[in-house]
This record gives C-alpha cells, structure tokens and sequence, in this order.
C-alpha cells in the first residue's frame, strides 16, 4: 500500500441508520477514514483499490462485557486458579479470536490477580499495546465483591472496604472499576446499601474514572442504578421502576444474553442447586423470558445499551458477539439498535468517541461483512476483512 486505499463499491451500516446505505466507497489515508462518499463522487487518484461489492462496510465490534484471560465454559471459575503465565497464553487465543470476528476493542470486567495482587489482565493489556494486530484492551482489574463470593475476586465486608478496595484497583492502574452486587448466598438480596455503593461511585468519579457493578438480580439492580454506577452488567432482572431510575442517572445496561443462550439446561448455570433436565430447561426459559423483558423496560426508559459476549466468564467463547446481536433483536431492539449496541454505545461506555464509530479523522478501524445486518443480524458472523488503523489485519 502506498498510505491510500479505496473500499469500492460496498455497503454500509454504521448502527446509526434504520437503513442500509448502497454503493458506498470509503477511502483510507495513512491509517485514518478520509471521506465516505456515494461510488459516482469517488475518485480513487493514486490509491490501492480494494473492491467492496457484495460486501457491508461496519465499524469494529466493541464486546463491552468480556474476560480475556478466562476460557469460558462450564468450568471457568476453577480456571481462575490456574498459573498466570497460562491465563496470559488463554488471552493471547481468545484476542486471536477477537480480530477475526471483527472485535477490535474488549471491555475486560474481571480478571484473577496474580502472586502479586495485581490483576493479570494489567499485564495483558501492556503486551496488546505492544503486539501488532492486537484488539485494544481496557480493564477493569479483579471483581470487588462480598465476603463468600467467588474465590478469585476481592473480598469486602462494608461499604469503607468497598470505597478503599475500589480506589487500590485505580491506584494499581485499572481504567475502570467493577464491583459485584449479587450476594454469595445466593439470596434476592443485594450485600450492600446504596450508601454502600454511592461511596465507592462518588471515590472513583473524582479520579474521573467510571465503575460499574454486576448485577443479575432486581435488588442488585436497584441499589446500583439508585447508587449512580455508570453501568450494570447483564442486568436481567429489571422492571420499568430500575430502568427509569437508571435513565435519571444515566447509567447504561451492559446486556448478555448470549450467556443463557449458550447453557444447554439451567443446571451447568450453577455450582449449587440440582435440576432434573425437564426442571433445568424451565428454568431456563423463564430467566431467558425475564431477561428479555429487562431489554424491553430499559428500551422503553430511554436506557443506553450496549451489548457483551460475556466470553471467558461463562460458556459464550471469545468471538462470539454477534450472537449478541441476534439475541437482542429476538428481545425487541431493532437490527439498527442493536449494532449501536456493539459498536458505538460500547465506545460510548469507554469514553473513546472513536471506538465503533466511522466517521472522517476517526481511525480506519472497520469489518466488512457479506449481507446486510440491518436485514439479517446473523451477517455479523461473515466476516470477510478487517481493519485495524488502515491495516488488514483478517
């Protein structure tokens, strides 16, 4: 290449448009997005001409909600324990993985620490910076959770230990901040007070960092959004009270759907309770069911969504976001939403105007796709080429 290339002739969805844009031609100068113009306007002068017909033009997948030193599956917290150096290699295939689905920038929201007592995912992040054809990476360092939650995360018994836990992940060099607020017993009641949380968002957000909080159950829900977290992850159990709530504070959902789509019965959910598999499948449906109606209360509050894969923290595997969007769609955004879902709402969640998004000056960083998402969402899965910076990278 000689510092200019022309995409020809192709479509594009930018997850803002209801409608695919047709005979589209996007040139590329030295790593950046010059213009985007209708095929008659554009003149290719001295660049390299890649021919795009038959194929859509969208910007890099952000996966809002991803574990990158984590191999997802049934078993994944006992692989939490294994040898750092094994998590580092884990993170090097699941980023592998990333690019060549389309996935250029991963919001890691929890990773084990190492002998240290940093996150290994501080490390990762170093060596993707210094690897070509890498995914951009930003982390929130090791879950801050409840005594008894998981063994991995860092253990609080109040709301001073949340704060204090909360600003030495900062101080140890994390972008963001990730607290649990399921409780480890299992029970529909969230282990901290909103004055718990309130302290640890208002501690954080005079670093002019952001946190968010896991929660899967309605309690949890609730004491975030009203607490002012600058985001939930999957909740799945929200009514319209927490997504309006949520809307006041303008705190966005993080969706995974894809998680419970994923389980064969509701039994490989848990590590506790024991179902038959007829029981296990009702179960299933019935979270799934209530996780689609959270989509539709948040959609209706004027929630901000962005959308995970959820990979390495449960069976969902890196590089399979575009189920995602699938599930979305099936839950009640339309096609357009929900790519804004993984593309530039997640860039919005980071606080990169760039990321997911095309537009002059921004960063070449896009796919093409065979089919038009906007008609078929399962286009995100044929994937074609990417780009990252101007480079093709897959």
């Amino acid at each position: 290449m000689n510092g200019r290339l022309l995409i020809h002739d192709a479509c594009l969805a930018d997850g803002h448009s209801t409608t695919l844009q047709l005979g589209v031609s996007l040139m590329i100068e030295d790593g950046r997005i010059a213009w985007v113009a209708p095929n008659e306007e554009a003149d290719p002068g001295d660049a390299d001409v890649l021919d795009g017909g038959g194929a859509t033009i969208v910007p890099a997948f952000v996966d809002a909600h991803s574990h990158l030193t984590m191999p997802g599956g049934s078993h994944w917290i006992e692989r939490g324990s294994d040898p750092p150096e094994r998590l580092r290699e884990v993170a090097r295939r699941n980023a592998t993985r990333l690019v060549q689905a389309g996935i250029l920038w991963a919001r890691d929201v929890g990773s084990p620490a190492g002998p240290d007592g940093r996150a290994i995912s501080l490390q990762v992040r170093q060596e993707m910076l210094a690897t070509v054809g890498a995914p951009y990476i930003r982390v929130a360092g090791t879950w801050i959770a409840k005594e008894g939650y998981l063994p991995m995360t860092v253990a609080v018994s109040d709301g001073a230990g949340l704060k204090a836990a909360a600003l030495a992940q900062l101080d140890a060099g994390t972008d963001f901040v990730k607290i649990m607020l399921d409780p480890p017993d299992r029970s529909d009641h969230c282990p901290f007070t909103v004055d718990d949380v309130r302290g640890a968002c208002e501690a954080v957000h005079a670093r002019r960092r952001k946190i968010t909080a896991h929660a899967t159950i309605l309690d949890g829900a609730r004491v975030g959004a009203e607490a002012g977290v600058d985001s939930i992850e999957h909740g799945m159990e929200l009514d319209d009270a927490i997504a309006a709530t949520m809307h006041g504070n303008h705190v966005a959902l993080v969706s995974t759907l894809s998680v419970l789509a994923s389980w064969a019965t509701f039994e490989q959910t848990t590590r506790i309770e024991r179902f038959t598999a007829e029981e296990g499948k009702r179960r299933l449906a019935a979270r799934r069911e209530g996780a689609f109606a959270a989509i539709k209360a948040a959609r209706r509050a004027g929630v901000r969504i962005a959308a995970g894969s959820d990979f390495g923290g449960g069976s969902v595997r890196a590089g399979h976001l575009a189920w995602e969007v699938e599930q979305l769609v099936e839950a009640g955004l339309e096609p357009h939403e929900a790519l804004a879902a993984v593309t530039w709402r997640g860039g919005e969640l980071l606080d990169i105007a760039h990321a997911g998004r095309l537009e002059p000056g921004d960063p070449a960083d896009l796919v093409l796709v065979h089919g038009d998402p906007l008609a078929d969402p399962r286009a995100l899965w044929r994937v074609w080429a990417v780009f990252k910076a101007g480079n093709r990278i897959a």
